[in-house]
């Protein structure tokens, strides 16, 4: 058996899972501002057979919640290879103010990078490069991210500037490289960069905070974080690379969808307690964001899932004209909400009072009148298939999965879309998709492309995601058997040939 563990902004869903994927048992805990005590609380809830446990699995929001509020980042100095050609616009020039402080707004220009076909742009220089490591140290700033330009056609040069900086800086120092995190696009691969540097003393707290809450329920079975594509990373790769999870909660609640309600194509509506989450599955899995995506109003292009979101869910604020949302009660839904004896009308308190859930007291929202609930409740149903179809690419039909605790909002029809489903265990449908998940390898470079060997190439890369894929022992067997792919990744490590010519190529398996 498995767990699946979805730590949200409200609530703390916990769903258990035998290997061939059905649920045995699931369970919702409020989220605890310690992390431990909420987590160990939705597992005891499960009552496990803890021998039984092969493995768990973790999505959280921890990590987007840090970057929004702009607090518990680490100070970054982001040193950017790229001189004379990128100086016009110096590192995070596009950040809003608050994530810019909360970082420390430190950016180094430097000489190195490459052209997009691999040639040098301008030479490293290395003692340009000690006198950076100077200021950083004087600064007392220990994480620190690299970007060069054209990076992922030629990763050399992040690689030996590295190198020179942990040489001048000794140990202690964490360095985040863009090659390793973005793709082709400088200020959005640095932003992602930047971002992965600033969450990595955070990334080593919230790891330890969950082994912690795993050790006070007695399992040891090994557990993994999910990642933003819905598959896996373990515990070192979580704690160097904090980025990837940045989206894995509306990943979860989509793949734990479709897994619950059977069809691979339909939207996905996820309402939790203060946002809802559309999204559109293709084949099983969410459909990836094109090109760039932004987190907290900094763009980035790192895999993400195509997501709309909403400032609506159970916990949020309703006015007095019916109004709802985006501000939200949180993870104090039941401390505030009318239902509960709070002093605070709330979404959920509309659905209770219009007799389409049973939630709390229903006798403390009796003198609400019933039209004015279903005034609003209507409004929330029209916004949500507003966002359903800008999220669709076709006028055929749709079927729609709604899932999360706060899908009590949702009617059994929204306008436009008759096929409304809501499956068993909907409202943990995010812990389920952690559990589910499965490992992914993507290669994501430039190739060399000869002649009339354009198939040998793509087979060369397959076979180096599924490698890639391959690489670490899993957890368990059975269909949902799952790994997680690891390499050397220390900036002192030589690194893997690059690629280098005129065609893109990338998989993913």
């Amino acid at each position: 058996m498995r767990i699946g563990i979805d730590v949200g902004g409200t609530n703390t869903d916990a769903a258990l899972l035998r290997d061939d994927g059905r649920v045995i048992a699931a369970a919702k805990s409020p989220t605890t501002s310690d992390i431990t005590s909420g987590v160990t609380a939705a597992i005891r809830a499960l009552n496990p057979p803890i021998e039984a446990i092969t493995a768990v699995m973790i999505g959280t929001t921890h990590f987007l919640n840090a970057l929004i509020e702009g607090a518990r980042l680490a100070p970054v100095a982001a040193v950017r290879l790229g001189l004379p050609a990128t100086a016009a616009l110096p590192p995070m020039v596009d950040w809003p103010e608050r994530q810019r402080r909360a970082v420390g707004g430190h950016g180094y220009l430097c000489h190195g990078g490459r052209e997009f076909d691999g040639r040098p742009l301008s030479p490293l220089d290395p003692g340009e490069l000690r006198r950076t490591a100077a200021d950083i140290a004087a600064r007392g700033i220990t994480s620190v991210a690299i970007s060069s330009v054209f990076s992922p056609v030629a990763e050399e040069d992040e690689r030996r500037a590295a190198r020179i900086l942990a040489d001048e800086l000794g140990d202690g120092v964490h360095f985040s490289l863009s090659h390793e995190l973005g793709r082709i696009g400088l200020l959005a691969r640095e932003n992602a960069t930047i971002i992965n540097a600033g969450l990595r003393d955070l990334a080593t707290v919230i790891v330890e905070s969950f082994g912690k809450a795993l050790a006070e329920v007695s399992i040891t079975a090994p557990f993994f974080l999910s990642q933003n594509d819905g598959t896996l990373m373990d515990v070192d790769f979580a704690r160097t690379y904090p980025v990837a999870t940045f989206a894995s909660g509306p990943t979860n609640s989509m793949r734990g969808a479709a897994h619950l309600s059977g069809p691979g194509d339909c939207a996905v509506v996820d309402v939790g307690g203060t946002t809802s989450d559309v999204g559109i599955l293709v084949g099983g899995f969410p459909r990836e964001a094109a090109g760039e995506s932004e987190a907290a109003g900094i763009r980035t292009n790192f895999r993400i899932p195509d997501v709309l979101s909403l400032g609506i869910g159970g916990g949020s604020h309703v006015s007095e004209d019916g109004a709802t949302g985006p501000r939200s009660v949180g993870y104090r839904l039941t401390e505030e909400a009318l239902v509960f004896g709070g002093t605070r009308l709330t979404a959920t308190d509309l659905a209770v009072a219009a007799g389409r859930a049973e939630v709390g007291d229903a006798a403390l929202v009796a003198h609400l009148d019933r039209d004015f609930a279903e005034r609003a409740l209507d409004r929330i149903a029209r916004r949500l298939a507003e966002t359903v179809d800008r999220m669709r690419t076709s006028a055929a039909p749709l079927p729609v999965v709604a899932v999360g605790g706060g899908s009590i909002l949702v009617p059994g029809a929204l306008p436009g879309f008759d096929d409304v489903r809501r499956p068993g265990h909907f409202d943990v449908a995010n812990a389920v998709g952690a559990a589910i998940a499965q490992v992914g390898g993507e290669v994501d470079r430039v190739f060399q492309v000869p002649e009339g060997r354009r198939d040998q190439v793509l087979a060369q890369a397959r076979e180096e995601a599924e490698g890639r894929a391959l690489d670490a022992p899993g957890p368990g067997r059975g269909p949902y058997a799952s790994s997680t792919w690891r390499r050397c990744r220390s900036p002192i490590c030589p690194a893997a040939p690059p690629g280098s010519g005129s065609r893109r190529s990338a998989t993913r398996t």
